[in-house]
């Protein structure tokens, strides 16, 4: 039965990070806007691709752009508040908007786990049963799954909030971090906190590893199915499909795992250094992900090329016919 909220505290404030000398504050921030503007591009040239070319309109195309539009959400999450901070000396978060920022970044977070387990499925499906290919994986298939893992997803976020909103905090309102997030929230709560704690770290394992166990299953039937290809070309055109998914899938995950076992095997790891693997992880692979997209995916490589093309030829037409 959740505690009737005897808050004194009105709002909270966020850090950022705590060590950062003031000379340095200047420079964080402008790195901070240079990658939230670097995202918001990267990500709408991908709907921009996929909006002008037919071609990007298949499965796997379609569960990157849920991709994109989670990383824009999250990073319009997250960002601007703390390049606020920095900016304009605005550190202090509302109670309200804390816990609406709290709401958005895991249930950001928990659809990024879908995302990929919707990766996962589609090269497994693809080199596992490529006849059934087609058939299994539409484009409306995809769309479907898409709107329910969107729909899902707000449900346990939803509850941590519900739990964690009528809590008292009386006590101090800093929270240790560059935005709010279950953990930074409670534990500033006046009350024991095991509660609230361990069923949020049991939906966080169930998230992380749930989807994590399907993508090693999912890609350990795929290596074995390639070993299966008897011509080596045949091997390694079978792999570079499944190349993206699989550099964006270990962006996620690879330094999630190593900061939860480093916890377990004694690693510790002090405030500052925390929170910036923190945001490294968090804020990187939304900025990075459209590059490997165009570097990697040959359609959208093609794409890509096409619209640039497009852009210098008529560009150097003018400048002939004004030279003629």
């Amino acid at each position: 039965m959740p505690e009737l909220n005897h808050s004194s505290v009105t709002e909270f404030i966020l850090t950022g990070f705590p060590g950062l000398h003031p000379e340095f504050q200047g420079l964080i921030s402008a790195i901070l806007f240079l990658v939230y503007v670097l995202t918001l591009t990267g990500n709408i040239t991908i709907f921009f691709l996929f909006a002008t070319n037919r071609s990007l309109h298949k499965p796997m195309y379609y569960i990157i752009l849920n991709l994109c539009t989670c990383d824009i959400l999250f990073s319009t999450t997250t960002l601007p508040k703390i390049i606020s901070k920095y900016w304009f000396h605005s550190g202090t978060i509302s109670f309200n908007a804390c816990f609406v920022q709290m709401y958005f970044v895991h249930y950001l977070g928990t659809m990024n786990s879908i995302i990929l387990f919707l990766m996962a499925l589609d090269r497994y499906v693809a080199i596992c049963h490529p006849l059934s290919y087609s058939i299994v994986l539409k484009n409306s298939t995809i769309l479907i799954l898409s709107i329910i893992g969107w729909i899902v997803a707000k449900a346990a976020p939803l509850m941590l909030v519900i739990r964690a909103y009528p809590l008292p905090y009386c006590a101090s309102n800093i929270i240790n971090h560059c935005f709010c997030d279950h953990i930074g929230i409670t534990t500033l709560a006046c009350t024991d906190r095991a509660p609230y704690g361990f069923p949020a770290f049991v939906f966080a394992m169930i998230v992380l590893l749930g989807s994590l166990a399907w993508v090693l299953f999912s890609y350990c039937c795929i290596i074995l199915a390639v070993l299966k290809i008897a011509n080596l070309q045949g091997r390694i055109k079978s792999l570079s499909t499944c190349s993206t998914q699989l550099i964006i899938i270990s962006l996620y995950y690879l330094p999630r795992c190593f900061v939860y076992l480093a916890s377990n095997v004694g690693i510790r790891f002090s405030a500052d250094m925390r929170i910036v693997i923190i945001m490294l992880y968090s804020l990187l692979p939304p900025m990075i992900n459209p590059l490997i997209y165009c570097l990697r995916a040959k359609d959208m490589r093609e794409s890509w090329w096409k619209q640039f093309n497009g852009c210098i030829i008529p560009q150097k037409a003018k400048v002939s016919f004004i030279s003629g």
